[in-house]
């Protein structure tokens, strides 16, 4: 099968996933892990964070003997954030780790000293969370999951997908500006492809119910399901909504399609995490986030579910299907 990506990036210098023949730290060192989960106990999360616990116990970070690990799940809402920000700084820790523009944002307001690394941050430069991607120049770095070029993408795949589209909601939370980034890219590529984009919120149930059901009204209408905390909270009903009213669906996370949902396209947002764990350990062991470059994913994958297409009554295309680096049947 052809698993040639819709688009190359050039990243930065990628860290190895594991350092081999190093000292074992014997200092305890405090290291805290603030996550945004829409829903409690969501597999793709705690899959995050076991991947970042494996990855410091291979950098030898063993808890309770040299690694004090505190992690923090919060609501991914504006007063839940900030009260687990406020928890977390109350600990003292050594280093922050956060996940996108929902945690990353209200970390950064709260401490300009204790080094912070991200995960999955979209645009961390227009965001303000570093000076370059080669040289944050303050106490943050970590990894991004895209720039927001990419985000043009899903509609291009959408139209590839259902040629006839000419409506497309887009799910994103309009309370951090990587929502906003990410459906103001697809608004300005959406006259080159003929369709008219409908923004969808995500602040509660009726939001996202009431603006999928009035896109469903509309003849030749489809959807696209950007990255972000509260849209992820909201992953399986936005996956049912699309079955019941048998809409073509481009999502940004592949935990979608593992769910029900139809393609993804977008990085792997777990691999981020052991990646983070080399930051943490390299920090830890005295260097600057300042010093360490943000880096872009390995890569870029198309995942299509098959089944899900079978349900709405869709035949995808067989270009779709043959550059996909993974189809489930």
């Amino acid at each position: 099968m052809n698993r040639r990506a819709f688009i190359t990036l050039v990243s930065g210098a990628v860290a190895p996933p594991f350092v081999v023949a190093r000292a074992q730290p014997s200092q305890v060192r405090h290291v805290a892990y603030l996550i945004a989960v829409g829903v409690e106990g969501d597999t793709e999360y705690e899959k995050r964070v076991s991947a970042f616990l494996e990855g410091l116990r291979g950098l030898g970070w063993i808890e309770g003997k040299n690694l004090n690990l505190s992690i923090h799940r919060v609501k991914p809402n504006a007063i839940d954030v900030r009260k687990g920000v406020a928890d977390l700084l109350a600990g003292k820790p050594d280093v922050i780790v956060s996940g996108g523009g929902t945690t990353t944002p209200p970390v950064l307001q709260a401490t300009n000293t204790i080094p912070v690394v991200f995960t999955t941050v979209v645009d961390p430069v227009g965001s303000g969370f570093v000076e370059s991607l080669a040289h944050p120049g303050g106490n943050a770095t970590g990894f991004m999951q895209f720039d927001y070029s990419l985000s043009g993408k899903w509609l291009e795949l959408l139209k590839q997908v259902a040629p006839s589209t000419v409506r497309v909601g887009v799910v994103r939370d309009a309370t951090v500006p990587s929502g906003i980034g990410q459906f103001a890219v697809i608004q300005s590529v959406a006259g080159s492809f003929a369709v008219d984009v409908i923004p969808i919120g995500t602040r509660d149930i009726n939001e996202i119910e009431g603006g999928i059901g009035k896109l469903a009204r509309i003849p030749n209408g489809g959807l696209i399901a950007t990255l972000g905390a509260a849209v992820s909270g909201y992953r399986d009903l936005i996956v049912g909504l699309a079955a019941r009213y048998k809409l073509p669906v481009v999502y940004a996370n592949r935990a979608f399609v593992d769910h029900g949902g139809l393609i993804s396209y977008g990085s792997d947002t777990i691999a981020s995490a052991p990646r983070a764990a080399v930051y943490v350990d390299r920090i830890l062991r005295g260097e600057r986030p300042a010093d360490l470059p943000v880096q872009a994913p390995n890569k870029y994958e198309v995942v299509v579910n098959l089944k899900a297409a079978k349900a709405i009554g869709l035949e995808l295309p067989p270009t779709v299907i043959s550059r996909a680096d993974e189809v489930i049947e």
